[in-house]
């Protein structure tokens, strides 16, 4: 096992990439385009009543957020293909350039039927506004749903913080609200997807409940294409969906 620099969780061999740069801008501009072909074929409304909790409709096969998407059906092993340093950048109302991301592939763990794992770990730039942990992602693969299911429930079964049982479109979610943290745990067909925001920068005083469905939304779509059913849709722009806080 090794981790470079002593950054990220205990898995096994290691890939670092920091920064995102300027050709997942490119990538960014392309999704966005095809987020609007997809919008006037019909694949989003406009007029979804919002719940305190949002719920969305499965999108069309072939939808994408702000990464670039993997079409081999494996997960993407650089953290920028499912959520870029510019889209988070947006989402917390920072300075283009003041965030920078580790990626570190974990290994199978057959014990659990995991067979991928990938961890992002996002953190200020230097002469970023914003020092240290922004955002840590962390997305596994396991051999079938029933497995992914099996062991989010298990996770979920013990992490602290007050529970919140949410429905993100066709996933299960529950979000642990902590005093200096919020963590958001995912199960998605054969993927499960755990996101933990530190207390920071938020624009327009959003509640991290609300940044963590919005990150939610985006990562799903750009995680390996489905076996079973439709990812949520992810949002068209950069702007936030609105979550109960």
């Amino acid at each position: 096992m090794r981790c470079v620099d002593g950054v990220g969780p205990p898995v096994g061999d290691t890939l670092d990439r920091v920064g995102g740069g300027v050709r997942w801008g490119r990538a960014v501009a392309f999704c966005g385009a095809l987020l609007v072909v997809l919008a006037g074929a019909g694949c989003a409304r406009s007029d979804e009543v919002l719940t305190p909790v949002p719920t969305f409709p499965a999108a069309a096969a072939g939808g994408a957020a702000g990464g670039t998407r993997v079409s081999d059906g494996s997960v993407p092993t650089d953290c920028a293909g499912m959520l870029t340093v510019d889209d988070l950048n947006a989402l917390l109302g920072l300075p283009l350039g003041s965030v920078g991301v580790r990626t570190t592939i974990g290994v199978a763990e057959p014990s659990v039927g995991r067979t991928e794992r990938v961890a992002c770990r996002y953190s200020g730039t230097a002469g970023s506004p914003a020092r240290g942990t922004l955002l840590d992602l962390n997305v596994a693969r396991y051999v079938d749903p029933a497995a992914a299911a099996k062991q989010w429930a298990t996770n979920t079964g013990v992490e602290s913080g007050e529970r919140r049982d949410l429905a993100i479109g066709a996933a299960r979610a529950a979000l642990f609200e902590r005093p200096r943290e919020t963590v958001l745990m995912v199960t998605y067909d054969d993927d499960t997807l755990t996101l933990v925001l530190p207390e920071g920068p938020r624009p327009g005083g959003r509640t991290r409940a609300d940044v963590l469905v919005d990150l939610a939304l985006r990562v799903l779509p750009t995680v390996a294409p489905p076996r079973t059913t439709a990812p949520p849709t992810p949002p068209t722009t950069a702007a936030p969906a609105v979550a109960a806080g």
